[in-house]
């Protein structure tokens, strides 16, 4: 059998093929690959970019718009076999007593741009936050990213108000995805009503809703959510690149045009917060939109963390490497904060070329736990949690 390694990459197979036709693992060698950078960059982030090439600033003085990485993501490889594993069985969502206990951690680094847009919240206890007159039921919790490009006003701005429109919503806590639906909107527009705001700058908006077991993501823009389920990797949300079928389509109907991958030549996402200068008259339909895609998902114990970040790191990491990567480190620190900080080391070790801002949020006390294989007639010595894990060094 030929094994193919992906472009770049010197880890040797996780696992090889005898004889006799079964397969025997040699994953954790490959695990403690992965681990050595943990051990072996002990400089700050800030000190792995000296020299670089991209600290430029523009003419005009202001930072460069949002632009597209020349970060490369390796591809993994093709595999010719296929292993089918089956991990425990949970019980069903109807009859489950499963009740998340929130604790976040975040990583935020300017990386090699000459200037730091991004911003994000991360609210554990939103009942503590909020105060009993909200009404909102515990547990709960809050999280969101925001991409800014053009300068800082408009991701400061969604930051600081993002969660009193929602809070504030006729719609809320009854009805989660309108209200946030609706605070995402109410937010563009009181942001160009803002005159001491520079209304031409704008931001990508990805957030995070939890009450009790039920989670609502809501994107606008290329920030990412990606839930870990038992060291697989569920994207939550959809990169709004104007490349993408679906966005190219909805932006040609409303009169605009997608360039060298850019809305109108200007813009590299398809949605976002601000940009007023792509949007007048104010109230008409444009290409580029303020309106969020939105997913509803009910957790489960097999749902063991969420990771955000803004595409400076997706740029460069595929989502089932971030996944692999996170559950590894929660085994041996159970840190989620560690965590972030290690997909950021990860991100400016690949040569990311953007801001990296990163939330991973448990859903456990606990760290993830080993994963067993279900009992099978075939001999097989690769674990589950094993086979997650190849599939995240194949993108390495």
């Amino acid at each position: 059998m030929i094994w193919n390694m992906a472009a770049g990459t010197d880890c040797p197979p996780p696992f090889t093929v005898l004889d006799s036709g079964y397969i025997k693992e040699s994953v954790p060698q490959v695990e403690d690959e992965l681990l050595e950078s943990s051990d072996d960059l002990k400089e700050t982030p800030n000190e792995l970019l000296e020299g670089s090439d991209d600290l430029k600033q523009t003419p005009n003085g202001k930072p460069p718009r949002h632009s597209v990485s020349s970060a490369t993501l390796l591809q993994p490889s093709d595999v010719d076999f296929d292993l089918t594993v089956c991990g425990q069985k949970s019980p069903s969502d109807g009859k489950s007593s499963f009740l998340p206990i929130f604790r976040s951690g975040c990583c935020a680094e300017k990386g090699p741009k000459q200037y730091m847009e991004d911003e994000h919240i991360c609210i554990d206890n939103l009942f503590e936050h909020l105060g009993e007159t909200a009404g909102f039921p515990s547990p709960g919790a809050f999280y969101g990213v925001f991409d800014g490009h053009g300068g800082t006003d408009a991701a400061i701005f969604i930051r600081k108000n993002i969660l009193k429109f929602i809070v504030d919503d006729s719609s809320f806590p009854l009805f989660l995805e309108k209200a946030i639906k609706n605070a995402f909107l109410k937010a563009d527009y009181a942001f160009a009503d803002d005159s001491i705001l520079d209304i031409s700058s704008g931001t990508t908006a990805l957030t995070a809703l939890i009450s009790g077991r039920t989670m609502v993501v809501a994107n606008a823009g290329d920030c990412r959510a990606v839930l870990g389920k038992r060291g697989r990797a569920i994207e939550l949300s959809k990169d709004h690149k104007p490349n993408c079928t679906s966005e190219r389509i909805r932006i040609e109907k409303l009169g605009g045009a997608v360039y060298d991958g850019y809305l109108n030549g200007q813009l590299s996402v398809a949605r976002a917060i601000g940009d007023w200068h792509m949007k007048v008259p104010k109230g008409s339909s444009c290409p580029l939109s303020a309106e969020p895609e939105l997913q509803e998902i009910l957790l489960s114990e097999d749902d063991e963390f969420l990771i955000m970040g803004c595409d400076g790191l997706w740029d460069v990491m595929s989502s089932q490497c971030a996944v692999t990567i996170v559950r590894k480190e929660l085994m041996i620190h159970n840190d989620p904060e560690r965590c972030s900080r290690e997909l950021v080391r990860e991100a400016l070790k690949r040569n990311t070329c953007d801001n990296l801002t990163v939330i991973v949020v448990c859903f456990s006390p606990d760290p993830p736990p080993r994963i067993e294989l279900a009992p099978t007639r075939v001999r097989r010595s690769i674990s589950a949690e094993g086979l997650n894990l190849l599939k995240g060094v194949l993108e390495l």
